[in-house]
């Protein structure tokens, strides 16, 4: 398998967004239960960016690479007014293995694998509003890869999931229903979130694409009435290098709840996958 990401950056140090970008890269594979081996470097810099932050950027995303076990063998780069980084990355997956979007099944638990609030926080960060220990806690999950996470899904044998980015969770979550021809239930009180998200979702603190999810996804989501517009717009928060959603059968989650405590894998059941369409959002 083959695939490429990259973005603008989202936080204000190079290093840590390198790191984020490339987690971010590495993430598709690991969403199809796939290994990744091999990357290339995609950078657009500006003329007057200073070598030393071009340096820490490549740098955060060589070193999250070599985390994963993978080696960058090169890559490209243009001018740009902007920067923007991120990696190509080719890895393998056995074809009877493969984690996809259609393959959940009426009963499956949902799980999802880091806390969401990633894109209110760093929306904050861009417009100073943020305090230091809300910006750290965004940098320590967008910087973690999904690696265990996928290694436990392929270990349990699992169908279907994906990881949750750009969409926000219900886009994401929409996608598989879709996909799958089933709906999710989802119970709001067990979704995790980063420590400041609620806050800044008050003071109305979300990126642009927040409110082009919910335009193009939300005629498909039924919310409770006790779910109030912050709330609701929090599903719809675009996620930058965000968890793993993935279906999990009943007859496993205990055995997977478990193994997962093993390889300090943070998991949260979230839900449930049921027949019908669509996603259901309750209190």
């Amino acid at each position: 398998m083959i695939t490429t990401d990259f973005f603008t950056p989202v936080v204000d140090t190079p290093y840590e967004y390198g790191a984020i970008a490339a987690a971010n890269s590495l993430s598709d594979v690991y969403a199809m239960g796939g290994q990744p081996f091999l990357a290339l470097n995609i950078a657009a810099l500006p003329d007057n960016l200073p070598t030393e932050i071009s340096s820490e950027i490549l740098r955060g995303g060589a070193e999250k690479a070599r985390e994963a076990g993978v080696v960058i063998a090169g890559g490209h780069t243009v001018k740009d007014k902007e920067p923007k980084y991120g990696l190509v990355v080719i890895g393998f997956v056995h074809p009877q293995k493969i984690i996809t979007k259609s393959g959940l099944k009426v009963g499956d638990a949902l799980v999802l694998t880091k806390p969401l609030g990633g894109g209110v926080t760093t929306t904050a960060l861009k417009q100073e509003k943020a305090s230091d220990n809300d910006v750290k806690e965004a940098i320590q999950w967008m910087s973690r890869l999904n690696h265990t996470a996928s290694e436990l899904a392929v270990e349990f044998g699992l169908r279907g999931g994906t990881d949750v980015t750009g969409f926000g969770l219900l886009g994401h979550g929409m996608e598989m229903a879709d996909a799958s021809s089933i709906s999710l239930h989802i119970e709001y009180s067990k979704l995790p979130f980063l420590s400041g998200a609620r806050g800044y979702a008050e003071k109305g603190i979300f990126p642009g694409g927040a409110f082009d999810n919910k335009k193009h996804f939300g005629k498909s989501v039924r919310f409770s009435e006790k779910i109030d517009q912050p709330a609701q717009m929090l599903l719809f928060d675009p996620q930058t290098s965000g968890g793993l959603l993935l279906g999990v059968s009943s007859e496993k989650l205990a055995d997977f709840e478990k193994r997962a405590k093993e390889l300090g894998q943070p998991v949260w059941i979230i839900g449930e996958v049921r027949a019908g369409r669509g996603v259901e959002v309750k209190a």
